[in-house]
Parts: structure tokens; sequence; C-alpha cells
């Protein structure tokens, strides 16, 4: 696959999917969640929010290595052949004034029903710096990709 058709593949499955995987880690033990995202034009960067008060932010406050897996199965036996995952793998950062907000914004057109979640004081807006995508299609097709 060409770097063109391969951008192309992954920013289709970063904008029709609403939810990936993140793993986190803390102490050398995995843990992974449910997170809404969103990401930028350019696919350096994949956003979510979280409450600071969950295990999730602690493991990120911990270790600021993360993953998150998107995908477009529908858990079916055809997934086998029809379907595409990306892994992102990178390193995550807390969004904070203009910066944020201007996210923010972008993040709730996305997902406009988490708007008081993501507004509370409580709630912080992350930023993952996407170091490298990983493509698997068709069940073994395996493509890497440096934003």
């Amino acid at each position: 696959m060409d770097t063109k058709n391969l951008v192309e593949t992954i920013s289709q499955l970063l904008h029709t999917q609403y939810f990936g995987v993140l793993a986190t880690a803390r102490d050398g033990a995995p843990y992974t969640s449910l997170v809404a995202f969103s990401t930028d034009q350019n696919l350096r960067h994949i956003f979510f929010s979280t409450n600071r008060a969950t295990r999730k932010f602690a493991n990120l406050s911990s270790d600021e290595r993360v993953s998150i897996l998107v995908d477009d199965t529908h858990n079916l036996e055809s997934d086998l052949v029809d379907s595409a995952a990306v892994t992102a793998l990178g390193r995550i950062s807390e969004l904070k004034g203009s910066e944020r907000e201007k996210v923010l914004a972008s993040y709730l057109d996305r997902h406009p029903r988490l708007g008081d979640f993501a507004a509370a004081p409580s709630c912080a807006l992350l930023a993952i710096e996407v170091e490298k995508y990983i493509l698997v299609r068709r069940f073994q097709q395996v493509f890497e990709y440096r934003p």
C-alpha cells in the first residue's frame, strides 16, 4: 500500500469511528478504557476527555506513553477479511488555556452529548501526540505510518 492510500485508510477509520480503546500502564500492569475521541486534520494528535479522578488519569499521570486502538469491526465472522484496525502509539499531554478551548470546540462538534462532562472543572482534555500508526487489514496485512 502506498503512503497516500495508507494515510487515507487511517484517516477514514479515525473519522468514521467514534470510540477507541485506550491502553495505559502503571507499575508494569496494562489497563484499557473505552474513550470517545477526535483527531486533528493532519493525524498528528488524537484527543479525548476524562475525569481526573479515574484510574485512567492516574495511569496517564504516572506514564505518558499510551496507545489507542480504533477498528471498524461489527462482531461478524466476515470481519477477518473485511475489517481494519489502527493502533496509534504516542505520548499524552493535558491541554490547557486557549489550546484547550480550541480543541474542545472541535471535540464537542464530534461528541455533542459530552458537553457537560467535558466542560466540568474535574475533566481533563488530553492529546496523544502520535508517533506511529500501525494499520492491520484483512487479518494479516500490517502497515506502519509516522505522521
